[in-house]
């Protein structure tokens, strides 16, 4: 490219236009930069709500789980949790139970989840702050207690403290034999509430956490579990500790961290961000037809400019340059204003909460935001391929205009 040419030619258009294009080069600036901060803000609160679920979920759920790839549940023994705590990195082993029971308080009753857990889920400490009611405890005096999600407490109507009722728990058995046996259909046993959690709507309305011992009692699974979860020494090695279980357990088990517990949770929110970009990105090539027009009507406005730079010398490349140039300027102004705005509103939103949730159980009081480069990066990389792809046709026309019969 010749530059003394090309600086001629940004000389030449950057001279007074027409109002009429000077108003439709503002309006194509208004509109980039509005669609680009709308872009910003809908990643940025995806962003939040993906690192809030992400908390929330961590405070409940282990770094590493172990399950049967075939079957509910499998048979621990004592060998197979001594080749788990022998690994390095490996600090805590759980036994977990997890099914469905039937819970009676008073007069009220209610399905839920029953977890199990060994002792040692207490030592954790992963729901010591989501505690809302009592102490984290699965004993008092050798007595059982429960945790009960707050949902649960709500339905229930259930006092934390008060001795004088037990929640009823009920398990029905396995009925594809012709007799249920001479315990009757159902099995049942009385444990008092100890403590309530409060962490995520989908736990605290299906959660009950009790004694290992009391679950194997009700659901008389002797030594078989239906998950292992594991506490790592130092959560930055969990995908090295988590190789090692799975070379040692073989196929037979699956070794998840936390990402892969919610898979298709996270996977769906994904997906949702990836469309709501897609939906704006379209939003913004419809608003950068501003940018054609602008191009077009400045091309036919610059005949007599673009026939002095020809006759001066300049090639159809130099003067198509010049007219991409102008576009990707007036796309540049808007991003950079868009982005400035987008930026500065999720900073205004992340310190001051200025739209609300709108509920009043929600777990924050306004919507989580959290900005990050990489949806940035990806909003220039976009800006810039529209801007291109907008602006390369009215260059291309404006190059034509070389004939010395404009002067």
């Amino acid at each position: 490219m010749n530059l003394p040419l090309f600086i001629a030619g940004r000389y030449l258009f950057s001279r007074r236009k027409k109002n009429f294009i000077n108003i439709i080069s503002i309006i194509s600036i208004v509109v980039v930069a509005v669609i680009t901060a709308a872009l910003i803000v809908v990643l940025s609160v995806f962003n939040g709500l993906e690192e809030l679920l992400r908390s929330l979920n961590n405070s409940f759920d282990p770094p590493l789980k172990i399950e049967a790839v075939v079957g509910k549940s499998f048979e621990v023994t004592d060998e197979l949790r001594d080749k788990i705590e022998s690994i390095e990195g490996v600090e805590f082993v759980t036994e977990v139970i997890e099914d469905y029971a039937y819970v009676r308080y008073r007069d009220a009753n209610q399905l839920v989840m029953l977890k199990g857990v060994s002792e040692n889920f207490i030592d954790q400490h992963r729901i010591d702050n989501n505690i809302v009611a009592g102490d984290v405890a699965l004993y008092r005096n050798g007595i059982p207690l429960a945790i009960v999600g707050m949902g649960i407490r709500n339905t229930l109507s259930i006092d934390i403290g008060e001795t004088l009722h037990a929640m009823h728990v009920y398990y029905i058995r396995n009925t594809e034999g012709s007799s249920f046996g001479p315990g009757g259909p159902y099995t049942q046993r009385r444990i008092y509430p100890g403590a309530v959690f409060s962490i995520i709507q989908n736990l605290d309305d299906n959660y009950v956490i009790v004694p290992l011992d009391f679950a194997v009692d009700l659901l008389d699974y002797g030594n078989r579990r239906t998950s292992l979860e594991i506490k790592v020494v130092n959560e930055r090695a969990t995908d090295r500790v988590q190789a090692a279980i799975q070379q040692v357990l073989g196929d037979g088990f699956r070794v998840l961290n936390r990402e892969q517990q919610h898979k298709d949770l996270y996977k769906l929110l994904r997906m949702e961000k990836l469309f709501a970009f897609l939906a704006l990105a379209l939003l913004l090539c419809i608003g950068s037809i501003n940018i054609f027009f602008t191009l077009m009507m400045l091309a036919l406005d610059k005949k007599r400019d673009v026939s002095i730079l020809a006759a001066m010398g300049a090639q159809l490349k130099t003067i198509r340059n010049v007219f991409l140039l102008e576009g990707g300027l007036i796309a540049i102004m808007g991003t950079v204003i868009g982005l400035a705005i987008g930026g500065a509103l999720c900073v205004v939103q992340r310190e001051y909460g200025l739209v609300s949730m709108g509920m009043e159980s929600a777990v924050m009081e306004g919507y989580p935001v959290k900005l990050v480069f990489h949806d940035i990066l990806y909003v220039v990389i976009t800006m810039c391929i529209i801007t291109f792809s907008i602006s390369y046709r009215p260059a291309t026309l404006a190059a034509r205009f070389s004939s010395v019969q404009h002067l």
